[in-house]
């Protein structure tokens, strides 16, 4: 059936619209360069960090968590685009001297990129 419109034909009607705290945020897409933080006046007066752009990654190894650099977004899973781009977004394998990674977080909602070790270079 058609978007917006219930089994017998008939339209759903909006209660109300939206509020302006109830309005979402401009995205904020994480790319691949120096580290770069923005903080955000949240509702009731909370602060957010947000990453706008990053280049090293917290790998999760067979022997632990270690620090390495981020060299290239390999693909994306959302959007062909945005691995060329070389935004950072969950999901994301990205190319790292250790071998390739899986992003794990939501960079654009927290201050760090977190990553899973999934090849190991030779």
């Amino acid at each position: 059936m058609r978007q917006g419109r219930k089994l017998t034909g008939g339209r759903y009607k909006r209660s109300r619209k939206k509020k302006l705290h109830e309005l979402p945020r401009q995205p904020r897409t994480t790319k691949l360069r120096e580290r770069k933080l923005k903080k955000i006046r949240a509702r009731g007066g909370a602060i957010k960090t947000t990453l706008l752009s990053e280049k090293s990654v917290n790998l999760s190894t067979k022997k632990g968590v270690v620090r390495t650099e981020i060299l290239n977004v390999l693909e994306t899973p959302q959007n062909v685009f945005l691995a060329r781009q070389n935004i950072l977004l969950k999901g994301a394998i990205v190319e790292t001297p250790l071998g390739k990674a899986r992003i794990t977080n939501r960079p654009g909602q927290e201050p760090m990129v977190n990553a899973v070790l999934l090849e190991e270079k030779d």
